[in-house]
């Protein structure tokens, strides 16, 4: 089942005493051959769990760097079914690492949720963050991923209250997505002595693993992170990658930056010992 694939991962880390790394990259971006590369050097260089941003033309959650990796993806004609394809590629190698699909609720609503799960298991997905669906309009969807065992993965923020944070419990699989700053993705960076509690509160709550995103972007920073949470989640530093192959027209940069980032960031989480 999909979901014992994120646990392993989590249950790999927690025998290391380390957290995990949640690495981010734009499907698409600057297209896919490229991402095809870049997943391949991520999971090379230390990262546990690997986002994949599906391309949508309103992303509200995403910061700038985010927006524009959309944005190139769609340029280069990226699709919902081509992020699948992308993932039915890599898991022709890789059993393994565990993949997420993050992205919003329009193209897996227009695909139809029962569709998208059934492909979405063929493919090797383990599990999904769909920003802009909350927990009280995600039933449907999470009663056609109970039959594939496909993990219905939360966020949750600094501003969610104890009884706030049952309900984003409630049917949630795999892992939670703890938001360390109000904003986008990219936006500042966290004080982790001031979301520890919150932290805590949310593990309790859930029973479930809890990753910090957002704001991380160095090794410095994923090492306090990895202090007081289960995993760390990195997005805008890796697109930044991309960005700069894009621009530069050499995009095997994407690829060897993104590796060379996610070394960085393993090797210094590595470096912090869990109980």
């Amino acid at each position: 089942m999909p979901t014992e694939r994120i646990t392993a991962a989590f249950d790999r880390a927690k025998a290391d005493k380390r957290a995990v790394l949640v690495s981010y990259l734009m499907a698409g971006d600057p297209d896919l051959e490229t991402s095809y590369e870049a997943l391949c050097a991520l999971r090379d260089n230390g990262a546990d769990i690997i986002e994949l941003g599906a391309p949508f033309t309103d992303p509200m959650a995403d910061g700038p760097a985010i927006q524009r990796a959309g944005l190139r993806a769609l340029a280069a004609k990226t699709k919902l079914t081509d992020v699948l394809a992308l993932i039915t590629r890599f898991r022709e190698s890789d059993q393994t690492t565990p993949i997420i699909i993050m992205g919003y609720a329009n193209p897996v609503h227009s695909m139809g949720y029962g569709a998208f799960a059934e492909a979405a298991h063929k493919a090797g997905v383990d599990g999904t963050i769909i920003v802009d669906l909350p927990p009280e309009e995600d039933g449907p969807l999470r009663e056609e991923y109970a039959k594939y065992g496909l993990s219905v993965i939360r966020l949750a923020t600094p501003t969610t209250h104890e009884a706030r944070m049952k309900k984003v419990a409630e049917g949630a699989s795999g892992f939670l997505y703890f938001v360390s700053v109000t904003g986008v993705t990219g936006a500042g960076s966290a004080d982790p002595a001031a979301i520890a509690a919150n932290i805590d509160m949310a593990r309790r709550v859930s029973g479930l693993p809890v990753c910090v995103g957002f704001g991380v972007k160095t090794g410095a920073q994923a090492a306090e992170m990895a202090k007081i949470a289960d995993g760390v989640v990195v997005g805008s530093a890796f697109v930044e990658h991309a960005e700069a192959a894009h621009e530069s027209g050499d995009l095997a940069r994407a690829p060897q930056g993104m590796g060379s980032l996610a070394k960085e960031l393993s090797n210094a989480i590595a470096g912090v010992a869990k109980p």
